[in-house]
This record gives C-alpha cells, structure tokens and sequence, in this order.
C-alpha cells in the first residue's frame, strides 16, 4: 500500500481550483508504474515525491498526467508542499529538487503558501495554427522553446468566452497554450489548454504562471499583481517576480486520504 492524498490547489474551499493526487515513496517505482497510476487517479497531475538522498533539498518530486511525464507542474508543487507541511507543522519550507525545472520551495505565507518557481521568458512568433485552434483573434503571440504558447488578447471577455478545438490543439503536440488578457476582478486572467498532454483545458495551472508572471510584470510595469484562471473550478494566484523567479502564493485544502493498493 501507499499513501494517497488528493489537494485541491489555488483555492481556499474544496472542489476549487485544482485537484492534484501527492503521493510520498521510500524509492522510485518504475517509471511505468508511475505513469499507471497517474492514468488510474485521472487528474491533471499526480506528484510523486521521495527523500532527496543527494543533500541538494528535502525531496525529490516528479509529476505525470494520465498520459506523459511533465517537465514543470506549479500546482502539484504547492499541493506537495501543503501535504509535508501539514505533516511537519514545525517547519516552515520544503524544498523539491525536480529533474528539468530546478529547486522550488514551498513556504508557508500567512493562511497559504509561497511558491518559487524559475520564472520562464518568452519571446515574440507567429502562431497562426494555434491561434486558429483558439478560434479568436490575437494581439500578441509568444512562445518558449520547450512548448508553451501565450496567446494574449483583447480583453477578459474574449478569455472567458473561448471555445476551442480540441482536436486541432492536439496536432500541436504537447504545447502548453496560454490564453490571457487584461483581468475584470483581478489584474490578469487566464485560460490553460493542454491538449496533446492529455488535459483539454487545466482548472489553474502553476507552471503558466511561470511564464505569465514575467510576461505580465513587463506590461503591467511592476512586479507583483493578482491572477485569475477562469476555469470552470477557477483559481486565484498571487504572482511576484524576484529576480529570475516567480514567486506564486495561493492556498490548498486536502479533499482525501487514504491508501493506494497495486
């Protein structure tokens, strides 16, 4: 047997924001079975997490959807440090070191959490087939090598109102395709579509933010605002950016524990 949890994070009440199953391990499984389970819980993601032997952090943490291994997965992050640190109320941070995407931390900030991630730039392209996939007109267009697209258009109404073709973001591949805008409610708002990695459309995604909090620091002209991801569970996140990182704040509530058996 071992031990389950699931988190929704970027929310302060279940059913909100976004679901992630964390699973602590003595040891790596294989890299199949892993990939089992996380088919198995269904979710956007499933962290899996061991003692880091190397001294370099607390943990070692790697993340699947229910089709593939992800290079960087935000809120499995914060759910993974909510769980430690609700088993270890004395300390105040955890440390994960990952396998593409660095050291992140976890630290306890007021009623929640403090989350540093590398804060990922992008750079100007013409995306007319993912545009063309989002069935919208864009303003700007920009891409990160390792498959993330920022669509960015007019206004929050234009987010809201999405309506994409699945079908055509899935011959995209695994490209991570951020739609954002100027916010409502909140400085900046958001859709995340992942398609080609087995998540049409993720409730609020961490690793985004990584990208849209340098993307939005540049245009807003400062370096901390509020966000939105405008999902059907919606999720609210704070984003700060220090120096080469983006620091997102949010709060996690665990919804079940138990016991995997295979």
């Amino acid at each position: 047997m071992t031990r389950f949890v699931q988190v929704d994070a970027f929310t302060d009440r279940p059913f909100g924001g976004n679901p992630a199953a964390v699973m602590p391990l003595t040891a790596w499984l294989d890299d199949a079975v892993l990939q089992a389970i996380a088919a198995e819980n269904n979710l956007s993601e499933t962290a899996f997490l061991i003692p880091d032997a190397s001294g370099a952090a607390d943990y070692e943490l790697r993340w699947f959807t229910p089709a593939v291994e992800v290079a960087l997965c935000g809120h499995a992050t914060l759910a993974s440090g909510h769980v430690i640190l609700s088993d270890f109320p004395e300390r105040a941070r955890v440390t994960f070191r990952t396998r593409q995407a660095g050291i992140l931390e976890v630290a306890r900030a007021g009623d929640g959490y403090a989350m540093s991630l590398p804060a990922w730039a992008t750079q100007p392209k013409p995306l007319p087939e993912t545009v063309a996939a989002l069935g919208v007109a864009a303003v700007e267009t920009e891409w990160r090598d390792s498959g993330y697209a920022i669509i960015l258009l007019e206004d929050a109404a234009a987010v809201r109102g999405l309506e994409p073709d699945f079908a055509a973001l899935r011959t995209l591949g695994r490209t991570l395709v951020i739609a954002t805008a100027p916010g409502d409610e909140t400085d900046v708002i958001s859709r995340v579509f992942a398609a080609g990695a087995g998540i049409d459309e993720d409730p609020v995604t961490g690793s985004a933010h990584a990208l849209l909090t340098p993307f939005w620091a540049a245009r807003l002209g400062r370096a901390e605002f509020t966000a939105f991801q405008a999902s059907r569970r919606g999720g609210r996140i704070g984003c700060r950016l220090e120096g080469d990182r983006a620091v997102l704040t949010g709060q996690c509530v665990t919804v079940i524990e138990g016991a995997f058996r295979f």
